[in-house]
């Protein structure tokens, strides 16, 4: 007699017994996108460009996302086209509520268990990365913050951030992975030789960011929507 339903096959767990180095975005990644963390950094930029260059909100944020567009990141254009001060701006757009975010049991013990170095990577700056790091229980996990003043100031996807981090961490791209919810931040990650994970959280910065088009696909080796459950499944 035949069986009544056809068995059940899982995919195969990604391999990733090479990597010695976990290379991490922070924001949206090692927390939940729909928390509206982000959200609230986002407003904070577009106000300070309603301050700083005294313009209306419409414009402010149509001019946040066309420097977003052309420098890889908002204050990358206010530094070169208005000489703003970036530590002013990096302390006014991370004063806000991290109250929204906590704890994930399971990505903390999926973090721990990761063999090598545990960096994170990310356009943001330490204090605030250190403060979330805390708030959600990854501070103890994370051996090294390589922000944006650490990459002077030239933010992902620059090439020259990669660069950088990997002659600072002596990083061996082939056996280094990066994890984004932005696609395109992996193209330069992908170019030199490490694997690239897609964090795909449905949010509108996930694909490309506002005012791109949709990610391509060539540059991303896994695609994924929950962290945890990835990390605990690869093979070590």
């Amino acid at each position: 007699m035949p069986p009544l339903s056809e068995p059940i096959f899982s995919a195969p767990a990604a391999d990733f017994s090479h990597v010695g180095t976990w290379i991490f975005d922070l924001d949206n990644t090692l927390y939940r996108a729909d928390s509206g963390l982000f959200a609230q950094i986002d407003a904070r930029m577009t106000r300070y460009i309603v301050e700083r260059l005294h313009l209306g909100e419409a414009e402010a944020e149509a001019l946040r996302r066309q420097y977003y567009r052309e420098f890889g990141a908002t204050l990358g254009g206010l530094m070169t086209v208005h000489a703003i001060d970036p530590e002013r701006f990096l302390a006014y757009v991370h004063d806000i509520d991290l109250s929204v975010i906590a704890p994930d049991a399971a990505l903390i013990a999926a973090m721990e268990r990761l063999p090598g170095r545990r960096l994170v990577f990310t356009n943001g700056c330490g204090d605030h990365a250190q403060r979330v790091l805390e708030r959600i229980g990854l501070a103890h996990a994370i051996d090294r913050v390589f922000d944006i003043r650490a990459m002077a100031f030239i933010p992902k996807p620059r090439p020259e951030a990669y660069d950088r981090m990997v002659e600072a961490e002596a990083i061996a791209p082939d056996h280094a992975v990066m994890f984004e919810d932005m696609a395109h931040n992996l193209k330069p990650a992908h170019a030199l030789g490490m694997t690239t994970v897609w964090l795909n959280n449905g949010s509108r910065w996930s694909h490309q960011g506002p005012g791109f088009s949709e990610a391509e696909r060539g540059h991303i080796h896994h695609e994924i929507d929950d962290l945890a459950d990835f990390l605990h499944a690869v093979r070590l």
